[in-house]
């Protein structure tokens, strides 16, 4: 499966360059009989329904051509939303000071979800300003123990 996800992302790349937009994620994923084809982009500011329609247009095309999946998929292109994964330090990087939500590989501090401010990401150790009741603590969480992260909304 992993082979489909590096395809499509050599594929839609240029789709995405051409229309000054980022590529945030792609899944393919297997939801009840069917296979899901999802590429999550963005840009400053957010997508609209219509560039999600011509990244979806361009990459159909190109899928077809190269035709990397030999069964039946549905092809899904969207914006990732409020809570829109951090995959790369550079994620983590551009959203220093906002709300995220981390889960890790293995504990620290006998925890493995940590939700809190994006202090900073610096030498592979990312910090995290978290709230217990009524305290603020300091977390370091070195970045290859992180499984998954993403923006969290909040609601104050």
């Amino acid at each position: 499966m992993s082979k489909v996800i590096e395809q499509t992302e050599m594929l839609v790349q240029p789709i995405l360059t051409d229309m000054n937009l980022e590529l945030v994620d792609i899944e393919f994923e297997k939801e009840g009989k069917n296979w899901f084809l999802r590429v999550f982009v963005d840009k400053d500011g957010g997508v609209d329904i219509e560039e999600c329609g011509q990244v979806s247009e361009q990459l159909s095309e190109k899928l077809d051509a190269q035709d990397p999946v030999t069964f039946p998929y549905f092809l899904e292109v969207s914006s990732p939303g409020a809570e829109r994964p951090l995959k790369k330090q550079a994620d983590f990087q551009k959203n220093i000071g906002k709300s995220i939500h981390v889960k890790l590989y293995e504990p620290i501090d006998g925890e493995k979800e940590f939700q809190g401010e994006l202090k900073a990401i610096e030498n592979d150790m990312v910090t995290l300003e978290i709230k217990i009741k009524t305290r603020k603590k300091t977390v370091e969480i070195p970045y290859q123990k992180i499984a998954k992260a993403r923006l969290a909304v909040t609601f104050n």
